[in-house]
């Protein structure tokens, strides 16, 4: 292996790498996503039992104002783009389920790309250990 080859190895382990990096990053992000739309679920659920009750509203920088829920009859929903939607909270439980789906599809596509990437990364860096061992046997 010439030197021009052992620096394009090197330059796609880079580039493998930082894709890696993007991947990793992709995957924790859809993972707060997939949290944040099952707890979302879950509160839904529990105010359609109980819609008549008493919760804290945040306000920002970890500031909270108690409230008190008079009908949960309707919630309003955002859709995406800055669009929100005026929902019943049936109605709002299968979007978000379908949203939880779409995530779980993305979560599973995005792993088996970072698996595929590590994978590309181990079998580079046993090229680049093959090239080192090959330079110090010729040299010696």
């Amino acid at each position: 292996m010439s030197e021009e080859q052992a620096q394009q190895l090197l330059q796609q382990m880079q580039m493998l790498e930082s894709y890696f990096g993007e991947l990793s990053q992709r995957e924790g992000t859809l993972y707060n996503i997939l949290r944040e739309a099952t707890s979302a679920i879950e509160s839904l659920k529990s105010l359609k039992e109980k819609p008549t009750s008493e919760t804290l509203v945040p306000l920002g920088m970890g500031t909270f104002a108690q409230t008190k829920i008079s009908s949960a009859d309707k919630i309003v929903l955002n859709i995406g783009a800055g669009i929100s939607m005026e929902k019943d909270v049936d109605s709002a439980i299968n979007y978000l389920e379908a949203r939880l789906k779409e995530i779980e599809v993305a979560l599973q596509d995005t792993s088996a790309k970072k698996q595929d990437a590590s994978m590309r990364l181990e079998q580079g860096k046993e090229q680049m250990n093959q090239l080192m061992m090959a330079s110090r046997s010729s040299s010696g």
